[in-house]
């Protein structure tokens, strides 16, 4: 065979198998491009769909909170709060020349007093705020020490408060008070007397003397002056022996 003929034989073999190869990278290129598409479209669709789950949980999940805060609420309303304690007093205070009411009341270390088991006697009754409190003490100490005089003078002494028996006489042991200290817890002698709250809710300092046939001689009020109480009783007691 001629070199001519040689040389054509080989171009006609080689170009065939170059289309071939060149097909097969361009068929190779072309799934691979489709793949990379296909890959990229599934990563973009599962992305969204997991925002989509989770934006759907997240709603759920705030509605479920909700309900739950709507039926917590439902089922435990809000408690009001307890009213303050107010004393209540009588619309009229006891006046001077009025007759005292009759009462049986419990006393500090046990027993109880009555107004008639001192028939034909004088009678000094203060009302004070609350035991130990620093008025109140200043106010029963100087009963205290005064209290033979105004003995003397025809009467007996008697504290009153809306404290209980033990606080009375936890009171008195303390002070050594001599005379007997009433429990009046729920304030019904306080408002028979018509003793006036002060600052308005705090239970009132007021003192009365009632002579031997029970007949109100003094109404002496004075909420921050505790050490004049015994002195207004005492000059009263004079009055009523001269």
């Amino acid at each position: 065979m001629s070199k001519k003929t040689r040389k054509k034989s080989s171009n006609t073999t080689g170009k065939p198998a170059a289309t071939k190869v060149a097909r097969a990278r361009s068929a190779s290129t072309g799934k691979s491009a489709t793949k990379t598409r296909t890959t990229v479209a599934k990563k973009a669709a599962s992305k969204k769909a997991s925002e989509q789950a989770a934006k759907t949980a997240k709603a759920k999940t705030g509605a479920g909170v909700q309900v739950k805060a709507s039926h917590k609420a439902a089922s435990k309303p809000l408690k009001p709060e307890p009213a303050a304690t107010v004393i209540k007093s009588s619309a009229v205070t006891l006046a001077e020349g009025a007759a005292a009411p009759g009462f049986d009341l419990p006393r500090d270390g046990g027993g109880r007093v009555s107004l008639k088991d001192f028939a034909g006697k004088k009678l000094v009754l203060f009302f004070y705020p609350r035991a130990d409190t620093p008025g109140c003490t200043i106010e029963a100490c100087s009963f205290r020490d005064q209290y033979a005089t105004l003995q003397q003078l025809g009467a007996e002494v008697w504290g009153v408060s809306g404290d209980g028996a033990t606080s009375h006489r936890r009171f008195a042991e303390r002070h050594q008070l001599p005379y007997p200290l009433l429990v009046d817890e729920q304030n019904k002698l306080r408002q028979q007397f018509g003793v006036p709250n002060s600052l308005i809710l705090l239970p009132g300092r007021v003192t009365y003397v009632i002579d031997k046939n029970k007949i109100v001689k003094l109404v002496f009020n004075a909420m921050l002056d505790a050490n004049a109480h015994v002195a207004k009783a005492k000059t009263t007691l004079e009055m009523l022996n001269s």
